[in-house]
């Protein structure tokens, strides 16, 4: 009786952790969608409204933290339990670090809105992001669904993300390359379509987070990766 009331306790209160979990994704996805939307509408007061909102994602992460440390310590799970518990950890760490991508999107757009435009660079951008948020989508469902075939699908969604981003990457050194006015502009929007493509990079780990707490095993084969630039291998300005 004890030991069904411990699991009654346990599972209410991943519930409630789970719950923390899909806000989290919810206002990372309209993050995201909201700050290539300033970017292409120029909208420098919508850019500074998703900077203020990151805070709000950051508090739900250590909500997360707070919550799955307590769970931990109170009801010691094991096996399966930990495993989905340690899974969380992970996954909320991952959708922190895209809202902070979403959040570098607006803070260049608060500076490119000074400068002119170049070509129709936002538009595609926009697609991009659109597709991101997607994949974001995908995951959550299936995260709540433990759903492994579509967290599959996601995972190799990703190429398609890189794919949009060395596209982006030879429009960009293209207009550079017509006119040099455009490389101050240029640099910025690649720093955003870099942003990106690491969002879609964490989306992906979520995925391999839900495959691992579904069937216990981290795919073993690597993922395609479609980023042959080479540029940039990170952006330090997250966070």
């Amino acid at each position: 009786m004890q030991e069904q009331h411990i699991a009654s306790a346990f599972d209410r209160d991943l519930e409630a952790i789970q719950a923390l979990i899909m806000k989290m994704g919810g206002l990372v996805e309209t993050a995201i969608s909201q700050a290539s939307r300033a970017l292409e509408e120029r909208d420098i007061e919508l850019a500074g409204q998703i900077r203020a909102a990151d805070k709000q994602i950051d508090r739900l992460e250590e909500r997360v933290n707070e919550e799955v440390a307590r769970v931990i310590a109170l009801r010691a799970p094991t096996a399966s339990d930990l495993r989905t518990v340690l899974s969380v950890l992970k996954i909320s760490g991952n959708l922190e670090r895209c809202g902070d991508y979403a959040k570098n999107l607006a803070k260049r757009t608060s500076v490119l809105v000074e400068m002119q435009p170049v070509g129709g660079t936002a538009k595609s951008i926009r697609r991009m992001a659109r597709e991101v948020e997607l994949m974001l989508k995908d995951v959550l469902d299936a995260y709540i669904q433990r759903d492994v075939e579509l967290a599959e699908q996601v995972r190799q969604r990703d190429q398609d993300v890189d794919q949009m981003y060395n596209a982006l990457f030879r429009e960009f050194l293209t207009h550079m390359m017509e006119d040099p006015r455009n490389i101050t502009a240029t640099m910025h929007l690649h720093f955003i379509a870099k942003n990106l493509e690491r969002t879609g990079d964490h989306i992906t780990s979520i995925a391999e987070q839900v495959i691992y707490l579904v069937t216990g095993k981290i795919p073993e084969e690597s993922r395609p990766k479609g980023d042959q630039t080479a540029f940039v291998q990170d952006i330090g300005d997250a966070g």
